[in-house]
């Protein structure tokens, strides 16, 4: 089952395996292939899906919101400033606890205007509610989409997820993917059962109430218990994925040698493949160095991050965004990881690869080479900038 594929043509195949019940969707580079290759399966008749073209990214997440609310299983995509269009909806999405899943091509956000990958768009949704995965090649895209929708709809959970994967890098790209039989992974995802539909008309629900300071506060701390839920549900649909398929994915985020080492560096993204040539080559080279892959970005696992970073002493946190006037947001959270620790690695931030700039295996061994003399007061550091 082996194939040559882009990252869109593999997530297109995933969700057409799902067979949604709606996919309401805007074009936007680089995301629009996903949506152009469903639109194929719909046409076709590979699929009973529902195909909505909107005239807006905040109308293809109303869209998904007005029919995940009455019961159907629903996805779309977008990117960078789609995200930030249908971020409002998304916040409702969430408050709703609608299991809405989403493919989000990652690609800066304006101005000025650029279509190549940075986590920008992402960092813009961390807050909103959804759970966020991250993903480093065109197979994890592939398979994190089916555990995305297992995740989305288990009960206790019942959020949306986006599933990240870098613009063009990932998107556009080929590699080899193996997708599963169409029958292993309907059998995975399984069918889905809503909460509480609004058509059913014998057990009628209220959607979408006002809430005023004496019940608002109670309905976000249920939204919370929600995002509580998913550490658990992740391991164990991770299991599941294994159990039924053979593949291997332990955990909230890749630990790559960093059994003994003692300088590391943490990534999200397929920058991740590029960390681990250069983890190799020092390797060889004697140097005691790792690598720590998140895929799971929201919520945050604080306690198995500090976990795995215990014995490290230096750490390089790689931001693909810029926080204005604050740290990056994934350092931000390593550093959170430590607050109630005796011990923790000197922390150091360097911000890389906006606007799709390269990113080699020269300048990531150039960081570890300096992460010991860099103090971790010093600020923001960058890597691949012309001051």
């Amino acid at each position: 089952m082996r194939k040559v594929m882009t990252g869109h043509k593999a997530v297109a195949e995933a969700m057409r395996q799902i067979e949604p019940d709606v996919v309401a969707v805007y074009p936007i580079t680089p995301q629009s292939e996903i949506a152009e290759y469903y639109a194929d399966y719909v046409h076709n008749g590979r699929v009973r899906t529902e195909l909505v073209p909107v005239e807006s990214e905040h109308s293809a997440m109303s869209a998904c919101v007005g029919a995940a609310a009455a019961g159907g299983r629903v996805m779309t995509a977008t990117a960078s400033q789609g995200l930030a269009l249908m971020v409002e909806i998304l916040y409702i999405a969430s408050s709703m606890r609608l299991p809405i899943v989403m493919a989000l091509a990652n690609r800066a956000l304006s101005g000025p205007i650029n279509i190549h990958c940075d986590h920008s768009d992402a960092y813009l949704a961390r807050d909103a509610g959804a759970v966020q995965i991250f993903t480093e090649s065109a197979q994890e895209a592939y398979d994190y989409t089916l555990i995305a929708q297992r995740l989305a709809e288990r009960k206790g959970v019942s959020l949306p997820v986006i599933v990240n994967l870098d613009g063009f890098t990932l998107t556009h790209s080929v590699q080899v993917v193996e997708p599963l039989k169409d029958e292993v992974a309907k059998r995975f995802v399984g069918t889905y059962t809503p909460n509480y539909p609004l058509l059913d008309v014998e057990h009628p629900s209220t959607w979408g109430p006002f809430a005023m300071p004496d019940y608002y506060f109670e309905l976000k701390r249920a939204q919370v218990a929600g995002m509580e839920a998913v550490p658990e549900a992740f391991l164990e649909i991770q299991k599941a994925y294994e159990e039924e398929t053979g593949r291997k994915y332990q955990g909230y985020f890749e630990p790559y040698r960093l059994e003994d080492a003692e300088r590391a560096l943490v990534v999200m993204g397929s920058t991740a493949g590029t960390a681990k040539v250069v983890v190799d080559k020092l390797r060889d080279a004697g140097e005691k160095v790792g690598l720590l892959k998140m895929w799971m970005y929201r919520p945050f696992p604080y306690a198995a991050v500090a976990e795995a970073l215990a014995g490290v002493k230096q750490v390089a946190v790689l931001d693909r965004a810029l926080s204005f006037g604050a740290y990056g947001a994934l350092y931000t959270d390593l550093a959170a990881a430590f607050v109630h620790r005796d011990q923790a690695p000197a922390l150091v931030n360097y911000i890389y690869g906006l606007g799709g700039r390269d990113t080699t295996p020269e300048q990531l061994t150039q960081v570890f080479e300096e992460m010991s003399s860099v103090k971790p007061d010093q600020g923001l550091h960058y890597i691949g900038l012309r001051e």
